[in-house]
């Protein structure tokens, strides 16, 4: 039977959601404690890869088990997984159903602070520049006119062999000097959020105009986006699916 696991990381302490040799990953982990305690080697499909020092409030993974899950499994689960990672929820989904081609969107935030905080800097980029927020939401409305996201790909094609994606919605807001960046599609490129955020905070800054960062999509080529933002601002914080797929 296929399974899907609901879970939420802090990803200050691992080097990205994907297995890798000889450093902390949350599949890893999550494999880790998932083999030993349903005695039988768990392979974990995640329904994306964050990058190292990206957070999830919300992260879906699936895998197969043809025994019987205890009602304490998320519970020993959490006692045995680092204080990081907390599982939410495990539940038995259709055959075939997969955490990363069946979900319909994703939503991610981006935090950044105007003030130094050291009780915030895990989790927002402090960020000193004088931004221009409405400027950096006009830009950011242009960007739901394309579909082709090349020029904010850390490689010209990802694995799929395209580099189209589907932005349903798109905006800044600000709320007591934190700044948040909201974005939601059906799917995203390697190090696309960051690459997008860091070339609207140039906007802001003045550095381009909206023009210019339309020019930049057109361009379909990543050489002319602007530096990413740090990954401690960036969270994935929900995932859809088609009702159907569950039991």
């Amino acid at each position: 039977m296929r399974f899907f696991i609901e879970l939420a990381y802090n990803g200050k302490y691992f080097y990205g959601w994907q297995v890798q040799k000889k450093v902390s990953t949350v599949e890893g982990n999550l494999e880790y404690c998932l083999s030993k305690l349903l005695k039988k080697s768990i392979n974990v499909i995640g329904a994306g890869r964050t990058d190292k020092g990206v957070h999830a409030k919300q992260m879906f993974a699936h895998f197969d088990y043809e025994g019987i899950i205890s009602n304490n499994l998320i519970e020993k689960l959490n006692i045995f997984l680092p204080k990081s990672i907390k599982v939410l929820n495990i539940f038995p989904v259709k055959k075939n159903i997969h955490a990363r081609f069946n979900a319909i969107k994703r939503t991610y935030k981006y935090y950044l602070i105007r003030q130094k905080n050291p009780f915030l800097q895990d989790f927002s980029w402090y960020c000193f520049y004088p931004l221009n927020i409405h400027l950096m939401n006009r830009a950011s409305k242009e960007l739901m006119q394309y579909k082709d996201f090349s020029s904010f790909c850390k490689k010209r094609t990802n694995e799929e062999g395209n580099n189209v994606c589907q932005v349903s919605h798109i905006y800044w807001s600000v709320n007591n000097d934190i700044f948040c960046f909201t974005i939601e599609a059906n799917r995203f490129l390697r190090s696309m959020v960051r690459s997008i955020i860091g070339t609207l905070i140039e906007v802001g800054r003045n550095k381009i105009s909206v023009s210019e960062f339309v020019k930049i999509i057109e361009s379909k080529n990543s050489n002319f986006c602007r530096p990413i933002v740090p990954a401690c601002g960036l969270f994935l914080t929900r995932i859809l699916y088609p009702e159907d797929i569950f039991l």
